[in-house]
């Protein structure tokens, strides 16, 4: 079983690392062949670049990665729980 809040927090920091990388990166190296305007078609309000662009993007990338870690791990745990080999082992160990 996964744990929720581990897999919710933990993707939400790796999206929002992401977004800072990448921010950083188009705003240090513009002319490197990365579109990184990119993030006004992905992230809902975001304007490339100001401060307050920058922490709505930061806030938006954080919620979608919570949404996202959290959905994969209930999802896992829910399909795990279904077809997984968690009660196979139990019941080998009873028989034994």
């Amino acid at each position: 079983m996964l744990n929720l809040k581990v897999w919710a927090v933990s993707a939400a920091c790796f999206l929002a690392v992401s977004y800072t990388l990448c921010v950083t990166g188009g705003l240090l190296l513009p002319g490197l062949p990365i579109a990184h305007r990119t993030l006004e078609l992905v992230v809902p309000g975001f304007m490339w670049i100001s401060a307050s662009a920058f922490v709505l993007g930061l806030v938006e990338t954080f919620l979608f990665g919570l949404y996202g870690g959290f959905a994969f791990a209930l999802l896992h745990n829910l399909f795990a729980a279904r077809w997984g080999t968690a009660g196979r082992l139990t019941s080998r160990a009873k028989a034994a």
